[in-house]
């Protein structure tokens, strides 16, 4: 029997790397759900190939482009997940961008078996609301982001109580080791990663080094481990995606390809992938080098040791500040350098302190209400 697939957000770069390989498996795999936000003539053409039974459109924009299509190839469009109902998928990849995907994250576990999560911003804004919906319905949750997949993969069946370290490796960005002006960067220079094909807040956030601050507290909510436990190595090929140390003397560490596809098929196919580009001789063909970031060259990192943000609505706030931040240097209002220095120095407000000491997540409001907050600072 074909596995039911539904993916949120299938034009964005998880997406489409995802619908490649099933692409390549019709017969074990049947695509049932397609959801974008604004790129709907790739939208169109994936539909056409994969005839998916629901289209998710939340956009009156997109589903005023696609009304026509879905009418005449039966296709039904919802922009409400909870009209599923009576439908279980086999598998879900939750990969729509920003804070955006939190809510379609949290509403399609119940319909769905096991979640591929990409968002790391679902997860820092609303872990505590996807693992109760998690458990309530007897969902599997597979993390996907290359770090976090690893780590799952290294400490798979240990002690967590001999882990010593976790290194969190990153590619230092576009910029690592050169001679460059960052106050003059373009949004353009800043997307273009060096070794993944990528989104542009994605990308961006890796040119600063803001991606690993974030994984590292996405790392800490999945695997219950302190914030003390990780560490940002930069390590410019890519290939080593996470180092776990132990308390024993042993360290692993997982290679990988630079390619999202690896442990999404990995996750698709519960680790019986066959990949059929085998890197023969990987040792003796490439260089491994690592490096340890520094405040002056990377900022950034200031963040995890800013103790009084460190918490649940602190971890929230900075994940939010950051998007907005970001969103504003793509729109050619701010430079490329006060993304990290006005996310620190609004950290370190009073207004920040004020809002941490009176406000908790109780409900999935506050964090949208958290979210409003942090616009009003951000000038």
């Amino acid at each position: 029997m074909k596995k039911k697939i539904c993916i949120l957000g299938s034009t964005g770069s998880i997406g489409i790397s995802t619908l490649e390989i099933l692409s390549k498996d019709k017969k074990n795999f049947e695509v049932v759900l397609l959801s974008a936000n604004q790129n709907f003539k790739l939208l169109l053409k994936q539909a056409k190939e994969f005839k998916p039974k629901y289209i998710y459109a939340n956009n009156i924009f997109l589903e005023n482009k696609i009304k026509y299509f879905c009418k005449i190839n039966k296709i039904i469009i919802i922009n409400d997940l909870n009209s599923l109902k009576k439908i279980k998928f086999d598998i879900t990849v939750s990969a729509i961008s920003g804070i955006a995907g939190l809510l379609p994250t949290i509403n399609i576990i119940k319909f769905s078996k096991k979640i591929l999560i990409a968002n790391k911003e679902s997860i820092i804004c609303g872990w505590k609301f996807i693992s109760k919906e998690l458990k309530k319905y007897n969902c599997t949750f597979v993390p996907i982001d290359s770090e976090h997949f690893s780590i799952a993969k290294l400490i798979e069946n240990k002690n967590k109580n001999l882990i010593k370290k976790i290194y969190l490796l990153a590619s230092g960005g576009p910029f690592f080791r050169k001679s460059i002006n960052l106050k003059k960067v373009t949004p353009t220079q800043a997307a273009k990663h060096p070794n993944w094909k990528m989104g542009k807040k994605i990308s961006i956030d890796s040119a600063n080094l803001m991606n690993k601050v974030l994984e590292v507290i996405e790392a800490s909510l999945i695997f219950k481990l302190p914030i003390n436990n990780f560490k940002i190595m930069i390590h410019p090929q890519s290939l080593i995606h996470a180092i776990v140390e132990f308390q024993n003397g042993l360290t692993s560490m997982l290679y990988h390809k630079n390619d999202m596809k690896i442990p999404i098929a990995n996750s698709l196919y519960e680790n019986s992938f066959l990949s059929k580009e085998l890197d023969k001789n990987i040792f003796l063909k490439k260089d491994f080098s690592f490096y340890e970031p520094n405040n002056k060259n990377f900022p950034a990192i200031k963040i995890l040791k800013l103790t009084n943000v460190l918490n649940e609505m602190g971890f929230i706030i900075i994940n939010i500040l950051n998007e907005i931040l970001v969103e504003k240097f793509l729109n050619k209002r701010i430079l490329f350098t006060d993304i990290v220095y006005k996310l620190l120095s609004i950290l370190n407000s009073k207004a920040i302190k004020n809002y941490l000491k009176n406000n908790r997540i109780q409900h999935i409001n506050d964090v949208f209400k958290a979210y409003n907050f942090c616009r009003s600072l951000v000038v």
